[in-house]
């Protein structure tokens, strides 16, 4: 299959025509000729030095990943970017990024993935950003406490560590929670959409200071599991999809801890 079948086959898929005026990342194949065959691929949260050189030693033609390289367009080859291009080429190694698209995938995305794992059904769009969404909004079959989601969450691959613990937990909502929206990485930033939402919590990666009283002011209960753990679903979904296309997959763990 040539590079450039395979970005189309992907590009479809994820619907990545439609976030290209909201998303900062340059989705779609970063680095590599569209004509090159490509039979091996490789997938990872993140596209740096230590994924690259994984993917170099299985062989992979391709490195498919959620966190790319270009993020606006790239001004200057130097430091990290020459690097980590510099790295791509001498492994003759094309680089596939899906950001936005891939957080909002109905079937393949992160958050449908934390939404899965926790148990959540009859789910919606959610996490407005433009004219599309990048998270999802449902409810478990029966109430679930605080505690039970956290236990979910910890399991995830890559959790935070530290003192703090794995899952960090702002409970602010009811003891009983039947309904959960979910925007995977940095998402609480949607904060006010879930509480419009109807949602007794927010499932998210990681925070910022003033989630603390927003949070507690509006009664809701907000998680941050982990920007990498809340977001290897997406690249997993991908791993698995490309297997149905008979190509050969790898999915590269290197958790940031954060």
């Amino acid at each position: 299959m040539q590079l450039s079948e395979y970005a189309r086959r992907l590009d479809e898929e994820l619907d990545t025509a439609a976030y290209a005026d909201v998303d900062a990342s340059a989705n779609g194949v970063q680095v590599g000729p569209a004509d090159a065959e490509v039979e091996r691929f490789a997938f990872a949260v993140d596209a740096a030095q230590a994924t690259i050189e994984a993917a170099g030693e299985a062989n992979a033609d391709v490195l498919v990943v959620h966190h790319g390289i270009s993020w606006g367009g790239i001004e200057r080859v130097t430091g990290s970017t020459y690097d980590r291009i510099e790295a791509l080429i001498e492994r003759d190694l094309a680089l596939y990024v899906s950001h936005l698209p891939l957080d909002g995938h109905p079937d393949l995305g992160n958050a449908v993935g934390v939404a899965g794992a926790v148990g959540l059904e009859d789910r919606e769009p959610f996490g407005e950003i433009g004219p599309v969404t990048i998270g999802t909004v449902g409810e478990p079959t029966e109430p679930l406490s605080a505690a039970s989601i956290r236990e979910t969450l910890d399991g995830f691959e890559g959790q935070p560590t530290g003192e703090a613990g794995p899952t960090r937990v702002l409970d602010f909502g009811p003891d009983e929670i039947e309904r959960v929206a979910v925007v995977t990485g940095s998402g609480v930033d949607w904060l006010d959409e879930a509480v419009e939402a109807g949602a007794d919590a927010l499932i998210t990666g990681e925070g910022k200071q003033q989630v603390y009283h927003d949070a507690r002011e509006a009664g809701i209960t907000v998680f941050l599991a982990g920007h990498y753990a809340t977001e290897t679903f997406g690249v997993r979904s991908l791993a698995s999809l490309s297997a149905e296309w008979g190509l050969e997959t790898e999915y590269v763990s290197h958790p940031t801890g954060l």
